[in-house]
Parts: C-alpha cells; structure tokens; sequence
C-alpha cells in the first residue's frame, strides 16, 4: 500500500460561498462532494490531512491584485462546513500562495514521509499550482485529480494544469 498525504488548498467561505470576497463560482463549489470523499478515503487509510487556509492582515499587499478576502479571524477565512477539520487535522494559515510559504508543511511531511501527495482545492492556477510547484522542488510524487480542483478563470485553470503535469511531474488524473 502506498504511504500518501491530502493537502487540502483554501476551500474557505471567501472562495467557495456565492457570498464569499473572491467567490470561484459554480466550478469550485461543484468540486466540494468530490474533496469530502477524498477527506474520507484519506481517514480511512490513516494519511496525514492538512489544509492550508489563506490568511491575510487588513492591510495585505495581495489586496493590490485581488480584492479583499480570507482576512485571518473573518468568516471569509474559515473552511467551509462541508469539509470542517477533525480534531487532530492541521490546519495551517498561509500568507502567500505556496503552502511552504511561512509554514511548517514542509516539515509536517517530512515528518511523515509519504510516497505520494494529493492536491485538492481552489485555485488551481494560483495556491493549487504554487503548492505542486513547492511538491516538486522537494521530489514529491504528486497526484491532481481534476475533479478536485477549480479555478475562476478556466484558461487558467486548463493551463496550470498542464503545467503542473508537464513542468513539475503531476499526475493528473
């Protein structure tokens, strides 16, 4: 049996609500029943969970790109219900878009040492892809299933995919 981890990518109110600051639309909350049963599957082979959770100051510079959103302690932060945490998951705050970013993900796999890790969440052209990128540069073997991750620009959704297979060795299933 394969050794795997599930990192879970920003599937917070702000993007994956109608009423959320940078809602994903339709194609991120289409994407929530398949990330639950992966959650799922994950806890019942006993593999290390983490979500990653953008978090912003008031005060962000990413605000000069993308307007306001998952602003740390808001309600636009916090994971969806759908997905809530267990006791015992990891949730780490980010403040970039890389997970490894400012966070302790790389030592929380380390730790671990899975064979493979799954990326599932939004967007796929912006955290989803940095974050495979962050997999890649530390020789992780790394599966994107499709219908698990979304994006608001699907030029860019298509993109980062291939780029992330052809690039940085994904699987894409």
């Amino acid at each position: 049996m394969i050794k795997a981890a599930l990192i879970v990518v920003d599937m917070l109110n702000d993007f994956i609500d109608e009423k959320g600051a940078l809602y994903c639309g339709q194609d991120a909350r289409e994407i929530v029943p398949f990330v639950r049963l992966r959650l799922e599957a994950h806890r019942r082979a006993g593999s290390p969970l983490v979500y990653l959770q953008d978090a912003h100051g008031k005060n962000d510079r990413e605000f000069e790109k993308f307007p306001p959103h998952c602003v740390t302690g808001t309600w636009g932060s916090q994971i969806i219900d759908a997905l809530a945490p267990q006791p015992g998951e990891r949730v780490l705050p980010k403040t970039r878009y890389s997970g490894f970013y400012g966070t302790d993900l790389e030592m929380i796999l380390a730790s671990h040492g899975p064979e493979e890790v799954e990326v599932v969440g939004v967007c796929t052209s912006i955290c989803v892809m940095d974050t495979v990128g962050g997999l890649a540069n530390r020789d992780y073997r790394t599966i994107v299933p499709r219908a698990g991750v979304a994006d608001f620009d699907a030029e860019a959704h298509s993109h980062a995919l291939k780029r992330m297979k052809r690039l940085y060795g994904a699987t894409i299933q």
